[in-house]
């Protein structure tokens, strides 16, 4: 088995790895739409772009959307006005694993930098998760999270996919069957499959079971440090698909599939860790007992200071930070707050609360060490890059401004206060989001936080996706006006 423990760490180690058994590597970089965008290299090739900067890469990929068409307007990064030049593919030989499914070749990631000045481009997924852990570090704090998916699997193919025109499409198992031992018998083959083809591929997985729904199901990613977590959950996403193909089976991350049935989340626990490798979050021995001191509530009364401080850093930005979070059209149908769904439409937040925002996790209910914040508006449809830099970049502004809680846990609210304004609501589409997060006052644009070249161009992208889906003419729309309009 291979995997990334068993990474190269110098030039020499690589080329004894890749010296007997095969002639080509795959290789991979991110795009903006958390879409996997790479190439197969012969191994001369690959070995020469590994001893050197890296090897050009059409800059196109950040100019282009999920579906290759070029971006309604000219953006900052790829353009027709440099000819969508070539951007610098820097290999990434930590990342080094083998696609056990693909005859074992040798797989590795990439990170695009600048061509002129060799820096982390700043709308490369793996760039602002790289600037977001040097944040950290130089507040000699480390970020670590994990991620839990939820996704719905059709049997289907590609092929049956178009022919039935996206609809109608036949679940996995019928009915709503969450944790259970019987419906994943059903699929046996596919289901345990994912779970050892992760393992051999270095995507370690904490929990996989059925969700509620037809064919959902759920898988928990192992906690780890937010670089390795955001690669995990996009490879993750790669494997599932790719596993998927062989059986039959096309699973789907979008983030509402049914209009009448629970979404698809992407739910992110984060915290952070000192020089030692001490979770902060925690309080000390002493206040185990009765809690901190000064905690603004008895929500938070298990979470350290800086805890307390990261949290109020998420609620102070989190809705100039939510095309990051939920970056599609179809993803704000999936926040439909209440507690059906448990898919939060509000800034709140809670101790052990499935209906908030933000879930704390904390003593009691865990052990110190397993102390952690739950953020549980991203769905699966994410860049899991984007979404868990938002997370630690507004936690850390909240760290570094000391910003103090200035609403009640959900414990303490009506129904009434968010008639009243007491909560305060997170925008409920895609547009509203966009507008909100290019705002020049808003906090996404702070230096320290994402800044104005990754705004206006993420936002550009952002803005295309809205033009798109505004011009589309769907099946509700045909079904209800054309005969009787």
């Amino acid at each position: 088995m291979t995997s990334t423990k068993h990474a190269p760490k110098t030039f020499e180690d690589l080329k004894m790895i890749l010296m007997d058994d095969t002639d080509k590597v795959k290789v991979a970089g991110i795009d903006v739409d958390g879409v996997l965008r790479g190439k197969f290299m012969s191994k001369e090739k690959f070995l020469s772009a590994a001893s050197s900067d890296g090897f050009g890469f059409c800059s196109v990929i950040f100019g282009w959307d999920i579906h290759d068409a070029v971006y309604s307007r000219e953006l900052l990064i790829s353009n027709k006005a440099n000819g969508y030049r070539d951007l610098l593919a820097s290999i990434d030989l930590s990342t080094y694993r083998r696609i056990p499914w693909e005859n074992n070749v040798p797989f590795f990631l990439v990170s695009f930098l600048d061509p002129d000045t060799k820096e982390p481009l700043v709308v490369d997924p793996r760039g602002i998760m790289r600037i977001t852990s040097d944040r950290a570090t130089s507040l000699r704090r480390s970020c670590y999270a994990g991620v839990e998916y939820e996704f719905f699997n059709f049997k289907e193919t590609p092929v049956s996919l178009a022919e039935k025109k996206f609809q109608n499409l036949t679940p996995l198992t019928p009915g709503m069957h969450g944790y259970s031992l019987l419906r994943t018998q059903l699929n046996n083959d596919y289901f345990h499959a994912i779970f050892d083809e992760a393992l051999k591929f270095g995507v370690d997985i904490e929990a996989h079971h059925t969700e509620t729904g037809p064919g959902v199901l759920e898988t928990a990613l192992a906690y780890t440090d937010a670089l390795r977590m955001a690669d995990n959950a996009i490879l993750f996403k790669f494997l599932t698909k790719s596993i998927g193909m062989q059986y039959g089976v096309v699973p789907t991350f979008m983030a509402k599939p049914w209009g009448n049935l629970p979404g698809c989340s992407g739910h992110t626990h984060v915290s952070l860790r000192d020089d030692s490798g001490k979770n902060i979050f925690a309080v000390s021995d002493a206040e185990l007992s009765t809690g901190r001191s000064g905690a603004a509530n008895d929500d938070v009364k298990f979470l350290s200071e800086e805890a307390e401080h990261f949290l109020a850093g998420i609620l102070d930005g989190i809705a100039d930070g939510m095309p990051m979070l939920v970056p599609t059209i179809n993803g704000y149908k999936r926040l439909v707050g209440g507690e059906a769904f448990w898919a939060p439409n509000a800034i709140t937040y809670g101790y052990d609360s499935r209906a908030a925002s933000i879930r704390i996790i904390s003593p009691p209910s865990v052990p110190p060490a397993a102390t952690r914040l739950e953020i549980r508006v991203p769905g699966a449809d994410m860049n899991p890059y984007f979404a868990i830099s938002a997370i630690f970049l507004l936690g850390l502004r909240g760290i570094e401004k000391k910003i103090k809680l200035s609403t009640p846990p959900m414990s303490q609210l009506t129904p009434e206060d968010k008639k009243n304004g007491t909560i305060k609501m997170l925008p409920t589409s895609l547009e509203a989001a966009t507008e909100r997060m290019m705002r020049p006052e808003s906090i996404a644009r702070e230096k320290g936080m994402f800044g104005d070249v990754f705004v206006e161009h993420y936002g550009g992208t952002r803005e295309h996706e809205v033009k798109v889906w505004n011009e589309a003419v769907t099946n509700w729309e045909v079904e209800r006006y054309i005969e009787l309009a």
